[in-house]
């Protein structure tokens, strides 16, 4: 069983910063995909990063250039750094983790692991 924790979320103003930071434990390993999904009532869940065991990291258009996506595989962390936020960046977070590696086509379905999530408010 693998366990996920995020942490970070809160309010800030747009243009501000938050970074958000995911603690996994359990059996995981570097060679799995990470990611950090958003979502909103009523819409589905949005990938917004992920990174593989490479650390090569893809991006939801929206977020590029804004946001980044980093791992610490010794300690079991994931991050998102997000800056430049905007009010519509306001969701509630969740970081995922699948086994194997990543593919811009995964949507949340392809994840096998989920956190419980951390809100995310942009007032302008």
């Amino acid at each position: 069983q693998v366990d996920l924790v995020e942490s970070g979320g809160g309010s800030v103003q747009a243009g501000g910063s938050l970074r958000l930071s995911c603690v996994s434990s359990g059996y995981t390993y570097s060679s799995w995909c990470k990611a950090w999904f958003r979502q909103v009532p009523g819409k589905e869940r949005e990938k917004v990063a992920d990174i593989d065991r490479f650390s090569i990291t893809t991006y939801a258009d929206s977020v590029k250039g804004r946001f980044t996506i980093s791992q610490d595989n010794d300690a079991n962390i994931h991050t998102l750094q997000m800056d430049l936020l905007k009010p519509e960046d306001t969701a509630m977070y969740y970081c995922a983790t699948k086994r194997f590696g990543c593919s811009k086509n995964y949507d949340a379905r392809a994840f096998d692991f989920w956190g419980r999530g951390t809100q995310v408010t942009v007032s302008s």
